[in-house]
């Protein structure tokens, strides 16, 4: 028998301007799948509940404050990686305060939805692509 495959909650956000443009960020070089363009968030911690986890990367990564109430659930994806296996609901997000900052990424990027697919992403995001060109 095998050994079980750890399963790793992560929380992300679609960031939506008012021009209806959703934010990407870039993972920093140092990190697994470095380079890539991913949907801002982070992996919620025993405990922790996925919109309060989301809340507090946001603070950490972007340097934003996002309350429970603006974040509304849309739609997760679930992949296999090597090593573990991952859940990852996505939340869509048009209210926020502060000014969005680069704090943990090498890059972000204000992305209309259609022109999203034109980013190298990690293979758990990139079925969210489809969902948001429809939506937005």
């Amino acid at each position: 028998m095998t050994d079980p495959i750890k399963t790793v909650l992560v929380v992300a956000v679609a960031l939506i301007d008012p021009d209806g443009r959703v934010l990407i960020a870039q993972r920093p070089e140092g990190k697994q799948l470095a380079g890539l363009w991913e949907f801002p968030g982070g992996k919620v911690e025993p405990g922790e509940r996925p919109e309060a986890a989301l809340i507090r990367e946001l603070k950490e990564e972007l340097g934003i404050d996002v309350t429970e109430a603006c974040l509304s659930p849309f739609v997760f994806t679930s992949h296999a990686y090597e090593s573990f296996h991952l859940l990852m609901p996505l939340y869509l997000c048009r209210l926020w305060s502060g000014v969005v900052q680069a704090r943990e990424h090498s890059g972000l990027k204000w992305v209309r939805p259609n022109q999203l697919s034109d980013y190298p992403m990690p293979p758990a995001d990139e079925p969210l692509i489809a969902w948001l060109r429809d939506l937005l």
